[in-house]
């Protein structure tokens, strides 16, 4: 699930896997052609028949274009602010109301059946591949075996070869045909193999699921795989509110869990509607203190199972609401981001000082954030978070 405004740009962060990976089975590295012959004596150990196996890698090819996009990041250097603001479009809330009403029966079954609210399958299914418009064109399987044979992460795209074998030998996967994103995701909301293995739904009852030109198999299976991921039927994701001037600014993030009903005994407010007053939730401030604020709850988390991303995480979220009625948000007067140089400044900045920031890449992530919280407090900022000029002068 990715794509940069459209199909193949999000899948810049890790694809989603249902089910843990695996260990590498085969070697990574060296010749390609090497590591194909040891795949399909892999793929015959694990009792595929050899003349299936033989046409199944028959056309694979070593891609370029994918380890490319594999490496490219730049996308989520921007900040929630410039991000949503790209992304939700009146185009794509047009759009997604229209296609809320067409399908109305089968985001009614989705509910019933799964869960899931409406709001959540369509904003991924936006943002995926524009409501199925653009579903990538990269050849799968060279994808996922170009992916298997580079030696950054293996162990997450081998398996996937061998699940889309077996698609191959149900007949729901064309080796030189089936085509989806970089990774090897497929379809209108993005399956990798795997999923639509452990999650594919048949929802128009026709004998196949068809996630690349039947909405209601994958809108069903993008259901279920949040279902199995542990989304919790009926309750809210995401609600913005209204924070009081003084409030406790290092009790936001993902790491403060508290009822929310105590989180508004603390003065935090919603903007529309109620607060889940039971539920465990978190303060979200995806650009600090002074931008918009949000109320996190458990089914948000099951959204980092889906994408890496917290600034991917936080738009779809947010779309989901809005596409369910909530108002745009109050985006107030947040201080400005870092560029791609001064983020890349500050998390060596970070590092240095014995913080666990990940990769040096420019994009403020979770590890970043919690650095950065983490200092603000330390040296007298508030600790929203948010890194400044101001913090970054002074670390």
């Amino acid at each position: 699930m990715r794509r940069i405004l459209t199909a193949a740009a999000f899948s810049l962060t890790l694809p989603f896997v249902l089910t843990a990976p695996a260990e590498a089975m085969v070697k990574c590295g060296g010749s390609f052609p090497s590591f194909v012959k040891a795949m399909k004596k892999e793929a015959v150990a694990k009792g595929h028949a050899k003349s299936t196996v033989d046409a199944f890698f028959a056309s694979v090819r070593q891609d370029g274009a994918t380890l490319k996009a594999d490496r490219a990041q730049g996308i989520f250097q921007k900040s929630f602010l410039d991000f949503s603001r790209a992304l939700i479009s009146q185009n794509r809330m047009q759009v997604g109301q229209s296609k809320l009403k067409k399908h109305a029966k089968t985001f009614a079954r989705m509910e019933r059946d799964y869960g899931v609210s409406r709001g959540v399958l369509t904003a991924f299914w936006a943002f995926e591949t524009d409501y199925g418009a653009f579903q990538g064109n990269f050849n799968t399987l060279n994808s996922l075996v170009t992916l298997s044979h580079d030696c950054r992460r293996p162990e997450l795209f081998q398996p996937q070869v061998f699940a889309a074998l077996e698609l191959f030998e149900r007949g729901s996967f064309n080796p030189k045909t089936s085509t989806g994103a970089w990774a090897g995701e497929i379809g209108m909301v993005q399956m990798l193999p795997g999923d639509i293995i452990e999650a594919g739904v048949d929802g128009d009852g026709n004998g196949t699921v068809d996630l690349r030109r039947s909405p209601t198999d994958a809108l069903l299976s993008g259901a279920n795989m949040l279902r199995q991921l542990g989304w919790r039927a009926g309750e809210p994701w995401i609600q913005e509110v209204v924070l009081p001037n003084n409030f406790d600014w290092s009790k936001t993030g993902l790491g403060m869990q508290l009822k929310a009903g105590k989180w508004s005994k603390m003065g935090v407010k919603p903007r529309n509607g109620k607060l889940a007053s039971n539920l465990p939730a978190s303060i979200l401030l995806p650009q600090g203190r002074k931008g918009p604020a949000f109320i996190a709850y458990p089914n948000f988390r099951v959204y980092f199972e889906w994408n890496k991303s917290f600034t991917y995480v936080m738009t779809a979220a947010y779309f989901a609401t809005r596409l369910e009625g909530a108002p745009v948000y109050n985006a107030g007067k947040p201080d400005p981001a870092l560029s791609g140089s001064q983020m890349k400044s500050l998390q060596k900045k970070l590092s240095a000082r014995g913080h666990d920031v990940g990769k040096i890449d420019g994009i403020l992530g979770a590890k970043t954030r919690d650095a950065v919280q983490k200092e603000q407090a330390r040296l007298g900022f508030p600790a929203d978070a948010w890194p400044t000029a101001a913090l970054l002068s002074k670390l």
